[in-house]
């Protein structure tokens, strides 16, 4: 009989202690689950930093380091800005290239303003800079893009610069001169200096790609008085007689044509324009 209570009772403490060892054998189960929801969570971290440093990082907020660079920077905004608001690419990029030393300028590198527009109404971010007074207020952005977008609105908007859009888009000799009656600058050498950036960087080969052919320069000849127009893709006798209010039987007759066959690139005389 003693023999079997000794049985029963060592069975019993066999039992519970197998009950014990599988409840330590879950407790590591319950530390690994917790881990993993702390691993994910912490995941999610990097991906947060890498998008602020792309927002940062932006194409036109790099270091500009020649006029080459500023160029192939800011062109295609340029264009998109003539598309949008009828403004010459090469102008942009020109009055860019002026205003802001090809983005070295300290108004560009601290305060994305390419254009020199100074506060005005503007609510925005501001610095002060030395300009024609000491310390005067300039807009500040966020990026060089929207100092373009700016640029854009600021000549669209204001009344005394209306007379530019009368002008051909791609006749940037005009818009260098108006900009100047207009006055967007102090400086009377603007439009020259304007020109002479437009030209010497084939700036308006940018204007050519947005409105589809080539620009239209009409020359004075001292000699005669009379003008010289270049012909270009597209146009007719027709065409040509009917923009220098013309027959076609007087372009003829002044260019000795005997028939109304032109090519490209061919110089006609016309009569002297009024507006010229």
């Amino acid at each position: 009989m003693n023999k079997v209570v000794l049985i029963l009772v060592a069975c019993m403490v066999f039992s519970c202690g197998s009950k014990k060892e599988a409840a330590r054998k879950k407790d590591p189960r319950k530390t690994n689950t917790e881990r993993v929801v702390i691993q994910e969570k912490s995941e999610d971290k990097p991906v947060i930093r890498e998008n602020k440093e792309q927002t940062n990082n932006t194409e036109t907020n790099k270091p500009i380091s020649s006029t080459e660079d500023y160029i192939a920077t800011f062109s295609a905004i340029a264009q998109e800005e003539m598309r949008l608001y009828g403004i010459p690419a090469s102008i942009t990029i020109a009055q860019g290239i002026l205003e802001s030393n090809s983005g070295k300028g300290r108004l560009s590198v601290e305060a994305n303003n390419h254009f020199g527009i100074k506060c005005h109404d503007w609510t925005g971010d501001r610095i002060h800079h030395d300009d024609d007074a000491a310390q005067e207020c300039f807009r500040k952005y966020v990026d060089a893009k929207y100092s373009y977008r700016d640029h854009s609105l600021f000549l669209t908007t204001r009344p005394r610069y209306s007379k530019l859009f009368n002008l051909k888009k791609n006749d940037y000799e005009a818009w260098a001169k108006e900009l100047k009656a207009a006055g967007y600058a102090t400086d009377r050498k603007y439009p020259d200096k304007l020109i002479s950036l437009i030209e010497r960087y084939e700036l308006h080969k940018l204007d050519e790609a947005v409105v589809g052919y080539k620009y239209e320069k009409t020359v004075v000849s001292n000699k005669t008085g009379s003008t010289t127009y270049t012909v270009v893709k597209g146009d007719t006798l027709y065409s040509i007689s009917k923009k220098y209010n013309m027959t076609v039987k007087e372009l003829q007759d002044m260019n000795g044509l005997r028939d109304n066959a032109l090519s490209i690139g061919q110089e006609l005389l016309i009569k002297p324009s009024k507006n010229l």
